[in-house]
């Protein structure tokens, strides 16, 4: 199905409202996702980003979109300084090990490449060039070997953020060349052992918020449509690339998307926390389908609370959509993408509401199975073929050959399916003549070899005592 683009509506933390998305050029979207600070491992909290805007992105396209996707990678940092140093290492093969970790997390779960992927220290000339126009413009001056940006000078800061004014603190040390405590750090002077370029006001580096509006105008132009992030990062972080990015005369971002924290016990899950969970060993106990399923089941604006009970919830539901592709494919034949429902569309085009999306293609599982065990084959491939079309949008078909592999293979699944089928068709006729004994003893034998038999108004219902049922319950 390709819907016009017209229809989709997305939450602006700029507006503080659903707003009707229109985008800079018709027929085409432009998204920056602010990336990682490759500092260490990725846990769970890093990624949800990336799955959530990949969901946005895999829906633009499939409206029709022309989608330009850059996703930045922030190589030269404190955090990434002290600890290469705390580890006896240098700073650039330790931020490259863990820019790997990220591209290997983000691949794991399925999040498609974005079209670009630059790193800060490679868009040093493009961050000299902005900081030029910024003090040219008297929004930026030099102390003591470093630039800092002047927040009075734009009179619309804090508007993002809701910060007033006299509240602002930047997070940033008091600093003696600052006309301002409230100004934050463009360019930093030079340090004894740290790496630097030079510049009209001599040797330093970046400062944070500079990288991200130098990259996105290098990518995206002096105006794109949409800025997606963390949260987290709405102030100080955005709300300075945005004053930065239009007080040098750009109209930068259109809309600003921002998605909430993976959560335990109530807090943002990160590493000052000692709450983390790394992908790697999340993957121990969940194939990456199923956490990619877990990861984008809520909300993108909600916070998701992590627990092992909703990880494990997550896995079987994701479970019951495979198996029962599967059996249709087994038993019908083999299951391309069909459309998706107009009700799936209607709830990604409010807002990415993918819980309501989800409940979509769980409403369309349960009918396909109604259909296959009625033997109404034609009826069940249709559901089989819309929920390939929609779980496609969600990134996890099971049937895409990326998730294929890692469970059962398909021959094995097969195999099961017919044997269960058959056996349940035996103990149906055993209880037709009453014999219930013999029924008992279907049942007891499947439940040996780990099959669970529950009968439901829709006829028998197996499940593997994993508790992953052939109708997703």
């Amino acid at each position: 199905m390709t819907d016009s683009p017209a229809g989709l509506r997305l939450h602006d933390t700029m507006a503080g409202a659903v707003r009707d998305f229109v985008p800079v050029r018709a027929g085409h979207v432009s998204i920056y996702l602010c990336g990682a600070t490759v500092q260490g491992l990725p846990h769970i909290g890093h990624v949800r980003s990336g799955v959530a805007f990949d969901v946005l992105r895999r829906w633009l396209m499939a409206k029709g979109y022309d989608v330009a996707f850059i996703r930045n990678v922030t190589d030269i940092d404190d955090k990434i300084l002290v600890k290469a140093a705390d580890a006896g290492r240098p700073w650039w093969e330790w931020a490259a090990t863990y820019e790997r970790a990220f591209s290997a997390a983000y691949d794991a779960l399925g999040v498609l490449p974005p079209s670009a992927e630059p790193r800060a220290t490679g868009h040093i000339t493009q961050m000299i060039e902005l900081i030029e126009r910024l003090i040219a413009g008297g929004h930026a001056y030099t102390g003591d070997g470093d630039v800092y940006f002047d927040v009075m000078s734009y009179p619309e800061y804090g508007r993002l953020s809701g910060h007033r004014i006299d509240d602002v603190h930047q997070g940033e040390g008091v600093a003696t060349g600052k006309r301002d405590q409230r100004d934050f750090t463009l360019w930093k002077a030079a340090k004894p052992g740290e790496p630097s370029w030079p510049t009209p006001w001599g040797p330093g580096r970046p400062g944070w918020h500079l990288e991200c509006s130098a990259m996105a105008h290098s990518y995206l132009g002096a105006e794109f449509d949409i800025h997606c992030g963390g949260m987290d990062l709405v102030f100080p972080h955005h709300e300075n690339e945005i004053a930065q990015s239009r007080a040098a005369g750009d109209g930068f971002a259109q809309y600003w998307l921002h998605n909430g924290w993976v959560t335990m016990g109530g807090e943002k899950m990160s590493k000052s926390l000692g709450n983390v969970l790394a992908i790697p060993a999340v993957l121990e106990r969940v194939r990456a389908a199923e956490l990619r399923y877990y990861l984008g089941s809520a909300h993108y604006r909600s916070m998701l609370e992590f627990s092992e009970t909703a990880l494990e919830d997550a896995a079987r539901a994701y479970r019951g959509i495979e198996d029962f592709l599967h059996r249709v494919r087994v038993r019908v034949g083999a299951v391309l993408p069909g459309d998706w429902t107009p009700a799936f569309g209607a709830a990604l085009d409010d807002d990415l509401s993918v819980p309501i999306a989800l409940a979509e293609v769980h409403a369309a599982r349960a009918e396909g199975n109604r259909a296959l065990n009625a033997g109404e084959h034609e009826a069940a491939m249709a559901q089989a073929r819309s929920i390939r079309a929609m779980m496609g949008i969600l990134g996890c078909d099971p049937l895409d050959e990326r998730w294929e592999s890692g469970r059962e293979t398909s021959a094995a699944l097969a195999a099961v399916d017919v044997l269960v089928h058959w056996a349940l068709e035996e103990r149906a006729e055993a209880r037709a003549r009453r014999d219930w004994a013999q029924a008992d003893a279907i049942r007891d034998r499947l439940k040996e070899a780990g099959i669970e038999v529950t009968d439901t108004p829709d006829g028998p219902q197996w499940s593997l005592l994993d508790g992953t049922t052939d109708d997703g319950r």
